[in-house]
């Protein structure tokens, strides 16, 4: 049976972490697109061809903040993205390293109060009430 376009088994992925450490979640602070530099971030990224969502985010985090993952399950809802693509959660867990700012101008820790505050990129917004549970949960 064929699928149409807009079906999620044929949409690109691209992988956010909701990194939660000491009750505090991991930010990144964008350097692009222009319209996007300066807002903060879920960190991630396009999962390639070949690899699972784990495999891809995994091996995101590691280039964009040397650090070692475990990813779990998902969060939140999909956000579809333009050119079929879908930009999914997860919960992900530091296994070791200390998140660096590899690929973004900076990285920051943020409790639920500064999350709710915080200049999120727009996609990342749909996460709020997730995110803010995750954070509560987790303290």
């Amino acid at each position: 049976m064929r699928r149409g376009v807009g079906d999620s088994a044929e949409r690109r992925e691209v992988a956010a972490a909701a990194i939660v450490h000491a009750g505090r979640l991991l930010l990144a602070q964008r350097v692009s697109p222009p319209e996007l530099a300066g807002l903060w971030e879920l960190p991630g990224g396009k999962i390639e061809a070949g690899e699972t969502p784990s495999e891809g985010l995994r091996r995101e985090l590691r280039e964009e903040l040397g650090v070692e993952t475990v990813v779990r399950g998902r969060i939140g809802a999909d956000v579809p993205l333009p050119g079929a693509m879908v930009l999914r959660a997860y919960v992900v867990e530091l296994e070791s390293g200390t998140p660096t700012a590899l690929e973004h101008a900076a990285v920051r820790w943020v409790d639920a109060e500064q999350l709710a505050a915080a200049d999120l990129v727009p996609n990342d917004t749909v996460w709020l009430p997730d995110l803010t549970d995750l954070l509560e949960s987790r303290t």
